[in-house]
């Protein structure tokens, strides 16, 4: 079951938890940048049972995968190293039974920074669970000190992929703000975009109209940037379309 073709696309954004006592939401900016492109955002709860993810992506156009803590090494075949950050499992969960359901049904999926990691461990990739360690980059080569509504460095597009169409060039300056990356690309996954130092900033399943996962964060950057609002409007769209 699927909205009407008049109507905004549902689009479901996955949410976090923070603080002591533990508290549950997302920043502002993702819901802004879904809205601004014509989309309704639904925020979904962390805990849901699989049979409330499934009755959710039912009537959802779209998934929006969010930012935040590292995800858990078990569900990628490895141990957790020392420089991995916090495990939020609960999180883990409900955001695997959503990607998994969002796939199934062919819904259009934008995943960003953590979502991105997520979507290509759901898809069966794996993941650098410390840039610095594994790869022996600084830290701020990959998690910028200022601003992050500025861009910092460039990453490079393949021509010809679903990104490129979308951002309308090959380079595109970006913010960035992680310490994992993507490792092995899950088999379905294309590698779609790099930074100048080889990390992978970009991935996309040609299988599907819209799925698309990038590892910096454009909601923090749609208003000032066109060329990143322009993925959440091509998102919205495929949304609108299914």
């Amino acid at each position: 079951m699927t909205a009407p073709a008049s109507s905004r696309p549902l689009i479901l954004v996955s949410t976090d938890l923070f603080g002591d006592p533990v508290r549950e939401g997302i920043r502002r900016q993702y819901l802004d940048a879904v809205i601004d492109a014509g989309g309704l955002p639904v925020q979904v709860p962390v805990g849901l049972d699989e049979e409330a993810i499934e009755e959710l992506v039912e009537i959802a156009s779209g998934l929006l995968l969010t930012g935040g803590a590292d995800v858990d090494p078990k569900l990628y075949g490895e141990e957790k190293s020392e420089k991995c950050g916090v495990i939020l499992s609960e999180r883990d969960e409900t955001e695997c039974a959503l990607t998994h359901a969002a796939l199934r049904e062919g819904l259009p999926i934008l995943a960003i920074c953590r979502g991105l990691q997520v979507l290509n461990v759901v898809a069966g990739g794996t993941l650098i669970q410390d840039i610095p360690e594994t790869l022996g980059l600084p830290l701020m080569a990959h998690r910028q000190e200022g601003d992050y509504s500025e861009t910092v460095h460039e990453v490079e597009i393949v021509p010809g992929t679903l990104l490129a169409s979308v951002v309308g060039e090959e380079t595109l300056a970006v913010n960035t703000k992680h310490h994992q990356a993507v490792k092995t690309p899950a088999p379905s996954l294309h590698v779609v975009a790099k930074s100048p130092d080889g990390v992978i900033e970009a991935l996309e399943d040609p299988a599907f109209p819209f799925v698309l996962g990038v590892q910096w964060h454009p909601e923090m950057l749609a208003k000032t940037h066109p060329r990143h609002a322009a993925l959440f409007e091509a998102f919205v769209r495929a949304a609108q379309e299914i």
